[in-house]
């Protein structure tokens, strides 16, 4: 004899099971890289000492290409 399974609208009832919800989730703790989070909030904190940094540390160059200037000028943000 063959049952037949009703569609159940219970929400646990779509769920897989438990060892599929763990891997899921060992999964995602892998792709937010959590261990690695985790790792640097016990790490020892950053330097707040002056002497631990370069004195000097160039400004990055913004180059604003002709497409941007349109763009922006377009818009009355004015690059110039």
């Amino acid at each position: 004899m063959t049952t037949s399974r009703r569609p159940s609208h219970l929400v646990h009832d779509e769920l897989g099971t438990p060892a599929e919800l763990a891997a899921d989730c060992q999964e995602i703790g892998r792709n937010l890289r959590l261990e690695r989070a985790a790792k640097a909030a016990v790490a020892t904190p950053p330097s707040i000492r002056f002497e631990d940094y370069p004195a000097e540390v160039g400004k990055p160059e913004i180059r604003v290409s002709d497409a941007a200037a349109r763009l922006a000028n377009a818009l009355h943000l004015h690059l110039d």
